[in-house]
């Protein structure tokens, strides 16, 4: 299983594109910095929307319940063969329209033909802007190290 990261070597951030501290700031759909107020005032609780996170990839930002921004991110390409995976409100969960792959709203696979769960990312954003960094520690979905790394 873990052979697999060696294809996600495009994954490293292209030169020029981290931000302070090691992250990259997210960009919306115009290019534009994501900053938490702005992102806050126009996605309502539960809202798992896009941005273009770490080394350009599509990555999930969550909002909670309490109207906050959580602190993880789901990199939006299956495990299986790299499709974006679109969030289902309605199922409440990933479902991947290539080949069935399904997600829970943690990201956790559930059903295959995906082999790994969708890859996390840290969220900050005590600057103002929404700054992601790469996720190295335990994966708290599954308690092990992260496949991605």
């Amino acid at each position: 299983g873990l052979w697999l990261a060696g294809g996600y070597a495009y994954f490293f951030a292209p030169p020029g594109s981290a931000a302070g501290g090691g992250g990259v700031t997210a960009h919306d759909a115009l290019g534009d910095d994501v900053t938490v107020e702005k992102w806050l005032a126009t996605h309502p609780a539960g809202d798992r929307k896009l941005v273009e996170g770490l080394k350009g990839d599509a990555t999930y930002l969550i909002v909670t319940p309490d109207k906050k921004i959580e602190t993880y991110a789901l990199n939006a390409v299956c495990t299986h063969l790299g499709c974006v995976v679109p969030w289902n409100a309605a199922q409440q969960k990933f479902i991947c329209p290539c080949h069935g792959s399904q997600y829970d709203s943690t990201g956790k696979v559930v059903r295959g033909p995906a082999p790994l769960s969708l890859a996390l990312a840290h969220v900050n954003g005590d600057s103002g802007k929404v700054v992601l960094s790469t996720w190295t520690e335990t994966d708290f979905r599954t308690g092990l190290a992260p496949w991605w790394k």
